[in-house]
């Protein structure tokens, strides 16, 4: 049922569900808790205990790109548990596709959005060559967190410990 009694008061559920909905919509769209709490006339503590409550995670959000890997599977595995926000891996096989199966716009167009994706995270994590890690520092302004699996130019995918990772991302979220 939407509405409840309390006391001599009926209240909507239906309600209060969407003036959160509108509250969290404002701050996600970057107003301060003030400025919700001031639209609603509440107090700013309210917003805060609000947004404490559904709080799942606090720290940095975390990107992680790799390729060419042979365990994938593994990897996303690991980065999921491990509440990674964006994972791209890729086996050496997959990479190739990914280049030739797009026309030259299209591909130009699916790295910038991949570009711009990866930017919008704190840390970013890549798995990769030398060559690749030297080009993904020069256009990410993030912090790159790099594990080199080898030197450029790479032919095979290469096996990375899972738990190794794992370490990894824990150290980070520290």
């Amino acid at each position: 049922m939407d509405l409840i009694r309390i006391g001599d008061k009926l209240i909507s559920m239906t309600k209060i569900i969407a003036a959160l909905e509108e509250m969290l919509s404002l701050r996600q769209k970057g107003l301060s808790q003030a400025e919700v709490a001031k639209r609603f006339g509440i107090d700013r503590s309210f917003i805060s205990r609000i947004e404490n409550l559904g709080e799942v995670r606090k720290g940095k959000t975390i990107a992680l790109v790799g390729f060419p890997l042979k365990n994938t599977a593994d990897i996303e595995k690991v980065a999921r548990e491990e509440g990674v926000d964006f994972i791209l891996l890729m086996t050496d096989r997959e990479r190739w596709d990914f280049v030739y199966k797009k026309s030259g716009i299209e591909l130009v167009n699916e790295i910038m959005s991949l570009i711009y994706k990866v930017r919008q995270h704190d840390v970013v994590i890549i798995l990769g060559s030398d060559q690749r890690i030297k080009l993904f520092r020069a256009l990410l302004d993030n912090e790159v967190v790099a594990i080199e699996i080898g030197r450029s130019p790479m032919k095979e995918d290469v096996y990375v410990e899972p738990e190794y990772l794992r370490e990894i991302i824990r150290k980070i979220r520290e």
